[in-house]
């Protein structure tokens, strides 16, 4: 048994025009969901970038130190190596625990009234 779409709606949605998307665009409100997420998102962007060149450059030029045993076959490299997967995926975790908190209402506030306008 197939299943089809419903049909569209009767009810046409108006988009919002350009300059009302300007207007947000420009408003106190859009630029606190903006430094919100940028506050949260740059910073965390430049330090996983530096702790990956760090686990780089050892690799490349601290082989001694990377070599170095911990217990039986597990090495210092190895151990970096998995905390670099750690790492993202924690990193993964916070940022949509942060999206939920302080950016999802923000963002669903400005687009109700987005479409409430249309």
């Amino acid at each position: 048994m197939a299943t089809d779409a419903p049909p569209p709606s009767k009810e046409q949605h108006k988009l919002p025009s350009p300059e009302e998307f300007t207007e947000v665009q420009q408003s106190a409100e859009f630029g606190e969901l903006r430094r919100s997420h940028r506050s949260f998102a740059f910073p965390l962007t430049v330090a996983f970038i530096a702790w990956y060149l760090l686990y780089v450059l050892l690799s490349n030029y601290a082989g001694g130190l990377m070599g170095t045993k911990l217990f039986g076959n597990i090495n210092v490299a190895f151990v970096l190596g998995v905390a670099q997967f750690v790492t993202t995926f924690l990193i993964a975790w916070w940022y949509s625990k942060h999206a939920a908190a302080k950016l999802d209402p923000k963002a669903e506030a400005i687009k109700s009234r987005m479409e409430g306008r249309a």
